[in-house]
């Protein structure tokens, strides 16, 4: 498996973060969120699965706290993409992908394919190796720097 270029990675990063703007946005408000709910549901119908159930006001203000949080998560990786961002919004995504995965075995929720498979995608990709800032290919570390680190006292 051949490693990637760390500027190669950080737009990889920065892609990851602009698909999750707009998949999550619907997600954010409560009226924008009743607007989706709506689709999803006539989707997993079409898709052979069960109408979804409505939503009470707490399962809404869940929904609009995940959609606010991975905003502001997005935002972060927008601002400031690295190596080590990347490798924890991995993380996320793969256990993201559990739950998602998770959901599926409990209800009849085919729609949920929709949000499996780019979950799972994304966080492959953000745990691909990356290779040395030096030009190497040899690989990363998972949770290294893009810089090393220097010690005050000449290191």
């Amino acid at each position: 498996m051949s490693a990637l270029p760390l500027a190669s990675y950080l737009r990889l990063a920065r892609a990851s973060a602009v698909y999750d703007i707009v998949q999550i946005l619907p997600f954010a408000t409560p009226w924008t969120f009743g607007l989706l709910i709506e689709r999803l549901s006539a989707l997993n119908v079409w898709l052979g699965g069960a109408p979804l159930p409505p939503f009470a006001p707490l399962h809404l203000l869940l929904s609009t706290l995940l959609g606010t949080l991975v905003l502001l998560w997005c935002a972060v990786r927008l601002k400031a993409p690295s190596l080590r961002l990347g490798r924890f919004d991995g993380v996320g995504r793969l256990l993201f992908a559990l739950w998602i995965a998770w959901a599926m075995l409990e209800a009849e929720l085919p729609v949920l394919w929709l949000f499996l498979v780019p979950e799972l995608l994304w966080g492959v990709a953000q745990w691909w190796p990356v290779a040395q800032a030096s030009g190497s290919s040899t690989p990363r570390a998972a949770f290294t720097s893009a810089a090393p680190m220097r010690s005050s006292r000449g290191g």
